[in-house]
């Protein structure tokens, strides 16, 4: 795990709830593509859910993670891409899951017209920096 400085608020910038405006950190940089609501097999997970979809993506991102020696801790930087805003409150609860309010990284919202499949609600791209 590196080590992150994070800038709530930086002055002359209104503070944010659902945020951390920047987020400093020192070692091996991990991009994690935009993952969806797949499971292992490819299967979509919860068709219409957003709230599934948001717990499957997370799984996906704590995966991907993984697999480059990384955890959510290491996380400076998530995109989110979103077929409509409405499915933001679930994307934030499936990260409260991951990631408490005291570690948030610099987070974008984008509202898309469409994702690769109609079926997919949302996509979340992580960007990470890990020690060393």
């Amino acid at each position: 795990m590196s080590e992150l400085t994070r800038i709530p608020a930086p002055d002359g910038v209104a503070p944010a709830a659902q945020y951390t405006h920047v987020v400093l950190g020192a070692g091996r940089f991990v991009a994690i593509s935009g993952q969806l609501a797949l499971d292992e097999t490819g299967a979509l997970v919860g068709e219409g859910d957003a709230g599934a979809q948001a717990r499957q993506v997370f799984e996906n991102l704590r995966r991907c993670l993984a697999s480059a020696g990384a955890t959510f801790d290491d996380v400076v930087k998530l995109t989110y891409f979103v077929t409509d805003m409405a499915h933001l409150p679930a994307l934030r609860a499936a990260r409260a899951e991951h990631l408490p309010d005291d570690r948030l990284p610099a987070v974008s919202a984008v509202q898309v017209a469409a994702l690769v499949r109609p079926e997919f609600l949302m996509e979340v791209e992580a960007f990470a920096v890990v020690a060393g």
